[in-house]
């Protein structure tokens, strides 16, 4: 596969799913406001600011993040923002907490530092990935904790009936055929989205409409044919329920995506049993439970802090 300068963001923005954002916070709150890690007392307790993209499932373990803090006898403070770019200015700083994909934040990390120049981490192993950007995550004070088992890569989904037409699996069925996307706004040109559906699978995107990350306007796009592809995640367990269908990502553009926690070195020096507080959790969790997880909040439309605490009740976190 031939690397490209790109950024990679695993979910990038994107309008959130039903009731989803009732969680926590709005989006777009200025973050610098919050004074963070600045009275955090050390070791248990006291203010900490947890910052995150708002999609569905980043909403659903901030707010796992939030329970468990509040049981450890923390005052958190929660910011749902729509992209990665909108807290890593603050963070860290006067953000503390992160709920992170580990390719997600280190390339980020990567484009930040070494702009148009820099080659993008493209390592399928969730380790791996963390190692290549240790000297990047050093250098900016973050240290991520325990990497958990369950990963989410960005997908690219059709109709059921469409992918049965064509005999579509896999993307590189899709190669020379010329067809519209619907994905989040910032799609164009990332190895992960339309760069990587360009130029390593051969498709040519005639129109790539912004409508939103796994958002209710990108299904039904897809499903009126207004768009042929859409763009969600590989743990969207929204897709059955509508008739739509994954493709495979055969020729592998998308990074390993574990979800970690991410916490400034300074937090976590003054407040080391935040790793005892969220480890438990990424031990935890599994890509088939966040799936179905998922699915209570986008198709049962259950309350996200309602499945967030449920979760950890039985998994005996809380």
């Amino acid at each position: 596969m031939t690397l490209r300068r790109s950024l990679l963001r695993t979910a990038a923005s994107g309008l959130a799913v039903g009731t989803l954002l009732l969680a926590s916070a709005c989006a777009g709150d200025d973050l610098a406001s919050d004074t963070g890690s600045d009275d955090a007392s050390a070791g248990g307790g006291g203010p900490v600011t947890i910052a995150s993209q708002s999609f569905p499932e980043a909403a659903l373990v901030t707010s796992m993040y939030e329970l468990l803090l509040s049981d450890a006898g923390y005052d958190p403070t929660v910011k749902l923002v729509d992209a990665r770019d909108a807290y890593m200015s603050d963070f860290p700083g006067s953000v503390d907490v992160v709920p992170e994909y580990v390719g997600g934040i280190v390339n980020f990390l990567n484009s930040r530092d070494g702009g148009d120049s820099a080659e993008p981490f493209v390592a399928g192993d969730g380790q791996e990935l963390a190692d290549q950007g240790s000297d990047l995550l050093d250098d900016a004070g973050i240290t991520l904790l325990d990497l958990s088992e369950a990963t989410d890569t960005n997908a690219f989904f059709v109709t059921q009936e469409r992918a049965e037409e064509e005999g579509w699996s896999a993307l590189s069925d899709l190669e020379g055929e010329s067809l519209v996307l619907a994905a989040a706004p910032d799609c164009e040109g990332r190895l992960d989205c339309g760069a990587g559906l360009t130029e390593d699978y051969g498709i040519e995107l005639t129109k790539i409409l912004p409508l939103g990350y796994a958002s209710d306007q990108t299904y039904q796009s897809v499903i009126d044919g207004e768009s042929d592809l859409g763009l969600t995640s590989t743990t969207d367990g929204t897709l059955d329920s509508l008739g739509l269908v994954v493709l495979d990502d055969d020729r592998e553009i998308q990074p390993a995506q574990n979800l970690v926690p991410a916490v400034s070195d300074e937090f976590l020096e003054a407040n080391p049993d935040v790793a005892d507080v969220l480890n438990p959790l990424m031990a935890a969790l599994t890509t088939e439970k966040l799936t179905e997880l998922n699915g209570r909040i986008t198709v049962d439309r259950e309350q996200t802090e309602d499945v967030a605490r449920d979760f950890l009740e039985s998994e005996g976190l809380l």
